[in-house]
């Protein structure tokens, strides 16, 4: 793989893993469209990127959580809980189906119809309530279900805790520690095929796993502090006007026979 493509899926798995937009799902289409595969370990130096970016971003408040919010941290380990029996029982099955592409138009458009139902519950307000075990497992659930490409993991762990009642700042620093331990166990779970024997170096150099690398990381950090300031304000009804035209436009394609 040529350096400019590492960089390209570098900074499209960057921007995307925590934009509420699917980075799976765009990584696909970018892979499709500049005809690029890095195979199992550039996946996983890709997600070792954003891994790095979201411990950066939120390292404060994890030595805080460590110091003295022990409770959190089971509510995270309970809401990892739904994906990780999901990955590890369905994880081929899904990757099988999926990830050829064919269905990131319709997981796309849920993905939007979840951000317009949960900025329609912002719009009307009501009594909101603190992270606890029942939105843990509601967000895990919404995590479980977004290991399908299409379906963003941040944007239906953010739109799940909205609807379950929670702040929207509070739900997006919650889903943004969701993706700690989700990530590392997709690194693990990948590492585990590489290692099994899976064909995992397409032709790609050492230079061009690190320039994807970084570029996820730094990428990834600059999404994390873009959306920490959009939730606070901002509508999600872009996010969902955005993905909309993107289902529509991958429909299009597909059928015309571009991808």
């Amino acid at each position: 793989m040529e350096l400019w493509k590492a960089l390209l899926l570098g900074i499209v798995q960057g921007l995307t893993e925590f934009l509420p937009v699917s980075s799976s799902g765009h990584v696909i289409l970018a892979g499709k469209l500049i005809g690029a595969d890095g195979g199992l370990f550039f996946g996983v130096m890709l997600h070792a990127g954003t891994l790095i970016a979201v411990c950066f971003a939120y390292f404060s408040k994890i030595t805080e959580m460590i110091r003295r919010d022990r409770k959190r941290i089971g509510y995270l380990l309970l809401a990892t809980l739904p994906a990780a029996a999901v990955g590890w029982f369905f994880g081929d099955a899904i990757d099988a189906v999926f990830f050829g592409g064919e269905w990131l138009w319709l997981f796309f458009a849920l993905t939007a119809l979840l951000l317009l139902l949960a900025q329609r519950r912002m719009r009307r307000g009501g009594v909101l309530r603190p992270i606890d075990a029942k939105i843990s497992l509601i967000a895990g659930g919404a995590q479980a279900l977004a290991v399908i490409p299409g379906l963003s993991r941040s944007g239906t762990t953010l739109s799940a805790c909205i609807l379950a009642g929670a702040d929207r700042e509070e739900a997006a620093d919650f889903s943004f520690l969701m993706s700690i331990p989700i990530i590392a166990g997709a690194i693990v779970a990948e590492l585990f095929k590489v290692f099994s024997g899976s064909p995992f170096m397409a032709e790609i150099s050492w230079l061009s796993l690190a320039a994807g690398s970084v570029a996820a990381a730094v990428c990834g950090f600059l999404s994390i502090r873009f959306v920490q300031k959009f939730v606070k304000r901002g509508s999600l009804t872009c996010f969902a006007v955005y993905l909309i035209l993107l289902s529509a436009t991958v429909l299009v394609a597909a059928a015309c026979g571009v991808l």
